[in-house]
Formats: C-alpha cells, structure tokens, sequence
C-alpha cells in the first residue's frame, strides 16, 4: 500500500471529509485537555512499566512528547486515521508546540503518522494484510536480540533480567485488564532490546514491535490469552539471563509465532 493511501482501518473508511476533521480535531482537543487534568503531568506517564524495569530517561523535551505520543499510538488511545492536533497535544504535554512538533517529524519516520498537504496530520491506518510482512521481519529479529541480549548481558544486567522475571511473574496477569497486559509487553520488549547491545538492531525492533502492537490492539478485546503471551516472557528473561542463546532465541522466535497465530483466529 502506497504512503499516499489511507488504510482502511478500525472502522474508518478513507479519510475524514474537512468538516469531519474540524469536529474530530476539537473532540480530541477536549478529550486530552480533560485527560491531562487527571493525570499529573501527562508526558511522564509513558508506557506503564512493570515494577523493576528501568523506566525511559529523556534527554529532552522533544524525547518526552515522542515517547507519550508514540506509545498512544500504538496502544490505539489515538485511533488509526485519527487527525492529530499539536495545539491540543502541545497544551496537554505542558509543553510548547517545537518538541511537539519535532515528535510528529520523527513518528512520520516510524509510520505511525501521516501527514497530508493541505489536510493535516493523522495516524496512519492499521492495515491486517502487512502482519505477514511485520512478522517475517520480526521472526528474523527477535531471536537475534534474545541470543545477544543472552551473550552480552553484563553481571549487572543479568540481575536485573532475573528480578524483571520475578516481579512480572508475581503480578496476577489473569485479572490484569488486556490495556495494561499489551503496556508491559512493550516494556518487556523494549528492556531485552536495550541489552542486545546493537542500537541499529533495537531500531528495527522497536519499530516493528511498535506497528505489531497495533494490530494486536485493533484485536485486543477478541483475543484469548493474552494474559498467556505476555507470561511468556518470565522464561524468556530467564533464559536471557542464564546466558542460554539458543534457548532465550527460540524462545522468542516461539512468541512471535504464537502473536501472528493469535491475531489471525480471529481476524
């Protein structure tokens, strides 16, 4: 599908009409204004984290509103097609508009926004017919990250891999609502491609594990088990943490496979 189309996508056809736009911009001005009157200051929420992973460190405020912005997108909290106002986004970031800005510029290059001449900026479509192609790439990937993160681990990062396993083991992921479960998936992800140790390889990850989620979002309230998947990990981290390439590799070449496998029962 070419850059220049607009997915269908959960329920949107095509793209809004301008008046549409105008509506859909000022209810999701009001809706992040009454959001961020809740939450404290919104931008340093991010993905929730599971207890004992190291939460993200920002270097700047153009850091900040690119983690908030991205992990809205991808866990659908801004819906695909969805125009995207940085005025509204600027005003509950507490923030001026150039990191905003700058956010939008780096999430065009992650696919996740689009932006249009003369119509604006959206969400990009969540489009099911590239889970084969997201899953090709990550069936590569996500074993080569668990053998590094395996082989390269430091002492100190073992450690904390062995402790991120015990305490993911100890929440009760089967009365965690599926919202949560897909926010510690991503924490998950995101700590074992840190310790891979190739920030060219975490990259390509954290990119396609950033699209991947969506599609499972757009599915989340039909899947079975999810509370399953997201188990996975504690022996997955176990075997990272041992220093068990092979086991910790096809361990995650099993849990990718077992994403695609989930998504398509039910599409």
């Amino acid at each position: 599908m070419s850059a220049e189309a607009v997915p269908v996508a959960a329920g949107v056809a095509g793209s809004p009409a301008p008046t549409a736009l105008r509506r859909s911009a000022g209810r999701r001005a009001s809706t992040v204004r009454r959001r961020g009157t809740t939450t404290g200051r919104p931008y340093d929420r991010g993905v929730k984290s599971v207890p004992g992973i190291r939460e993200e460190r920002y270097t700047s405020l153009a850091e900040k509103a690119y983690a908030e912005i991205r992990d809205r997108l991808i866990m659908l909290e801004i819906r695909p097609n969805e125009p995207l106002d940085d005025d509204a986004l600027a005003d509950e970031l507490e923030m001026g508009k150039t990191p905003v800005r700058e956010a939008i510029k780096r999430l065009e290059g992650d696919r996740l926004i689009v932006t249009y001449p003369r119509r604006g900026t959206f969400a990009t479509g969540v489009d099911i017919t590239d889970l084969a192609h997201i899953s090709e790439v990550r069936a590569l990937l996500e074993p080569l990250a668990a053998r590094h993160a395996a082989e390269r681990a430091t002492p100190t990062e073992q450690k904390d891999l062995l402790e991120l396993a015990d305490r993911l083991e100890a929440l009760d992921l089967a009365t965690t609502g599926n919202h949560d479960l897909m926010q510690y998936d991503a924490q998950v992800h995101r700590a074992i491609y840190r310790v891979a140790g190739n920030p060219h390889l975490e990259d390509a990850l954290v990119r396609h594990h950033n699209l991947a989620t969506r599609i499972f979002c757009l599915f989340l309230d039909r899947l079975p088990d999810v509370d399953d998947h997201v188990g996975e990990h504690v022996a997955l981290l176990r075997a990272i943490a041992s220093g068990d390439g092979a086991d910790a590799a096809e361990r995650a070449a099993e849990h990718v496979r077992g994403f695609e496998v989930a998504v398509r029962s039910v599409i």
